[in-house]
């Protein structure tokens, strides 16, 4: 016998059009945008867990008993961004879909972060159909018929937007875009000849372009749900009802839908907006699944995903006052990524505060050193703007403010004497002058896209500034994945068996214009998975402190060559390898809470005794081309400083 399931609190209702008298037609929920299973701190809390909750409430509940049954529908963007999305590539999120009771969805432009192939994967572990453009994506559907559990045929469409499809490098060169409003009058009469008696268009589009379509499609759609933008909102044109319904298992709308008594074949609609906040109680079968589909995370991120030959430098002190070899290595990835005329990173976004020492790079360094989650983003902006840019972020100097920049096809120079400013004395993009008037294709973060950190020179103008937005927040990727991806693009074998050809290509492109400046080299040969000796204390000597046994202990993990669909299913059984894997992930867990606690003492032991740190593990002679810089161009004479980065 079902629990019985108490309403809800704080239900609002938002919307009733005409008739609500007696039980209604259809029922249906919908919700958009949804990245983080788990819950956060500020209300609205969210989470998936909650989010289930209500959407039993509105499918058992005792008032609901006896009324058509739910239909339930997504308006895209589920795989990515999300820091748990760089480690998963989406595979966290479909069982989650599933047990919302997902009828079907709209592709977002997110779901394609990792190529059309990954989306075609994760999108067959779904119980329900996707839908997408004019030309199908990924096996997408163009329209889909639902019948209610009372009979009604429901015509489903789904559209996106020109805009963000421009802005996805993973998409076959072929593909053909047409208009939302031109495929909607298309295929909208086919549906109504084919019985829909209702007609629902899932979107993935700005709210500009939901009017629009609603505007020049004159009624022939009934209730347009869309999704992409992140705010509840809801509006009626020209007697279509366009509703998106907020973002991240934070909010739902519940809609009643009753046909009009006037033979119109028209519906009134009621539509109840539920903010998902900590009063609702979790569904404890989610609470588990979370924390099982979280666990396994965790071992994922002790996987090596590349190496380096070189000491990367990531500590405050380096990428807060001066050029460092990983924020050129990182600009550079990131302008090459979008063909950017330069790229300027605030160095706050580098969190690591140590040197990682040649060796491998596990992910969970990826995700330490660069854990924010705003997107890496695209805007056109002056030659005036980004001077401004750069006098605001030495403006602070020599203080380890997070706004002095790392750079790529910049070059510059400053006198940190003058008044903040008025400090540069010189700056060049791509090896001339920068033109004040000229407007160049700038990579940056969100956050400075945002004018945070003083960077109100890069301010967008839907914000208020000047820069044109060519890649939206919502449209960019985080750097965490962008550098997963540039990993994978290098390995020759046990590559991702749904890398596809797209996407493939891409990366193919930029990772030879990064070599450039970061040569690539081939690995001097597998490290020994058998580092330990079977001393119980060997590992604490001192003799297992040199750079060189870190570099081999923290190896002992791995290269994990199978990176294909292993890595999208969870292994039930494990074998001795697993069992040894696992005492070696382990290993490298503790190795590096021993080096967290003896960096945090010497720091602060330098701190008091006033010595100076610097890279212990420096490469020998002969050896300088590995490294990321070309040359180091600070300097500093008298209170004047110069820096630069290569073109």
């Amino acid at each position: 016998m079902r629990e019985k399931i108490e309403p809800p609190p704080n239900e609002s209702q938002t919307y009733s059009s005409g008739n609500s008298n007696g039980p209604p037609d259809l029922r249906l929920v919908h919700y958009n945008d949804v990245y983080h299973i788990d819950a956060s701190s500020a209300e609205p809390v969210g989470g998936a867990a909650r989010f289930i909750t209500l959407m039993e409430h509105y499918r058992h509940a005792e008032q609901f008993q006896g009324q058509p049954e739910l239909i339930t529908f997504f308006s895209g963007d589920a795989f990515n961004p999300s820091l748990e999305s760089s480690i998963t590539k989406g595979t966290h999120m479909h069982p989650i879909l599933n047990n919302i009771g997902t009828d079907a969805a709209a592709l977002g432009n997110h779901d394609l972060d990792f190529g059309v192939r990954q989306f075609r994967y994760l999108a067959s572990k779904c119980k329900f159909p996707w839908l997408g453009e004019d030309v199908p994506i990924g096996n997408c559907k163009r329209t889909h018929m639902l019948t209610s559990s009372n009979g009604i045929k429901i015509g489903l469409i789904g559209l996106g937007e020109r805009e963000w499809l421009e802005t996805i490098n993973s998409l076959p060169p072929n593909l053909i875009y047409k208009s939302a409003s031109e495929t909607a009058k298309e295929l909208v009469p086919k549906l109504r000849e084919d019985g829909a008696e209702i007609v629902i268009a899932i979107t993935h589009m700005r709210e500009p372009n939901d009017n629009k379509l609603a505007e020049q499609t004159d009624g022939i759609i009934d209730i347009i749900l869309g999704g992409h933008d992140h705010y509840y909102n809801h509006s009626v044109i020209k007697d279509t009802h366009v509703l998106r319904s907020g973002t991240d298992f934070k909010q739902l709308s519940y809609l009643e839908a009753r046909r009009r008594p006037d033979g119109s074949k028209r519906w009134d609609v009621d539509i109840i907006r539920r903010d998902v906040t900590s009063a609702i109680p979790e569904h404890e079968p989610t609470v588990k699944l979370v924390e099982k589909l979280t666990s396994s995370l965790n071992a994922t991120l002790q996987k090596p995903v590349g190496y380096t030959a070189a000491p990367l430098d990531a500590r405050f002190r380096t990428v807060r006052l001066k050029e460092s070899n990983i924020g050129n290595f990182v600009c550079d990835i990131m302008r090459h990524y979008y063909s950017g005329d330069c790229c300027i990173m605030a160095s706050g976004t580098i969190r690591g505060d140590q040197v990682y020492v040649p060796g491998p790079l596990l992910m969970k360094d990826i995700m330490n050193c660069f854990p924010f989650e705003d997107p890496v983003v695209v805007i056109k902006a002056s030659g005036k703007n980004i001077w401004l840019a750069l006098e605001n972020s030495v403006s602070q100097f020599p203080a380890l403010e997070g706004r002095f920049p790392q750079v790529s096809n910049i070059e510059f120079s400053f006198d940190s004497s003058k008044p903040a400013g008025e400090r540069i004395v010189s700056a060049n993009i791509g090896g001339a002058p920068i033109d004040m008037e000229k407007k160049y294709v700038l990579v940056t973060r969100g956050y400075m896209g945002r004018g945070k950190d003083g960077y109100d020179s890069l301010l967008i103008e839907s914000e208020g500034g000047e820069c044109e937005e060519v890649v939206s927040e919502e449209n960019g990727i985080l750097i965490s994945m962008m550098l997963r991806q540039y990993f994978l693009s290098l390995r020759v074998m046990g590559k991702w068996k749904n890398w596809g050809n797209a996407i493939h290509k891409h990366w193919d492109n930029v990772s030879s214009k990064v070599s450039t400046s970061h040569p690539h080299i081939a690995p001097l040969g597998p490290a020994s998975p058998n580092t330990r000796t079977g001393k119980k204390n060997d590992k604490h000597g001192w003799d297992n402190w040199t750079p060189e046994k870190l570099r081999s202990r923290r190896a002992s993990v791995g290269t994990r060559e199978e990176e294909s669909e292993a890595e999208n299913e969870s292994d039930d059984g494990e074998g001795e390898g697993d069992e040894r894997r696992h005492l070696a992930e382990h290993e490298v867990e503790d190795l590096d809470k021993e080096l967290q606690i003896m960096r945090r003492v010497v720091r602060k032991w330098s701190r008091v005794a006033g010595v100076h740190c610097r890279v212990g593990d420096e490469l020998k002679e002969g050896s300088s081309r590995l490294t990321g810089p070309r040359r180091l161009l600070l300097v500093s004479r008298g209170g004047s400083s110069w820096l630069g980065s290569r073109a």
